[in-house]
């Protein structure tokens, strides 16, 4: 399948729009790809991302955990108990500030995130092969664009791991 180039004139309205377009309906496709994986466990989109990132960062505190996500307290609150109670995700203190909770996938959530990334890395692999290597490096360059600068390090550091 050939790539389609961007419009000379991409930064119109109508080109801002079709990007709009295309980030919310190839995201909204990528997602349903785990839903059905998600939902035979009782589980949503929101257990997916902390499950997600709570494997990129073994020991990620609870506090770090809601700045990732940029959700509050309380709903991440009902979002880990779910996950302790499923025994999805295991919860210590922190090594210098035992008030901190470090949270750790369990080899049951472990085997959940690994299931639910190979869906996911199916779509994305296709798309990748699809668009070609040039392409994976710009759309990278755009969604990198979307983050603010001093949230842009959070999301570096999640490569490493």
């Amino acid at each position: 399948m050939a790539v389609p180039t961007a419009s000379p004139l991409f930064l119109r309205e109508a080109e801002i729009r079709r990007g709009v377009e295309l980030l919310y309906f190839g995201y909204s496709h990528l997602t349903r790809s785990i839903d059905e994986g998600l939902a035979a466990q009782g589980l949503g989109r929101a257990h997916h991302r902390a499950i997600y990132f709570v494997a990129r960062q073994p020991d990620i505190t609870v506090g770090e955990l809601i700045a990732l996500l940029a959700i509050t307290k309380q709903s991440l609150g009902r979002v880990l108990t779910d996950l302790t109670e499923r025994g999805l995700i295991e919860t210590r203190p922190g090594r210098e500030d035992r008030r901190q909770r470090l949270l750790r996938l369990t080899a049951e959530g472990a085997q959940l995130e690994a299931e639910l990334f190979d869906a996911l890395r199916e779509k994305m692999t296709a798309a990748y092969s699809s668009a070609g290597q040039a392409a994976v490096g710009g759309f990278w360059a755009v969604l990198e664009g979307l983050i603010p600068a001093d949230e842009r390090k959070r999301v570096s550091d999640l490569g490493g791991k």
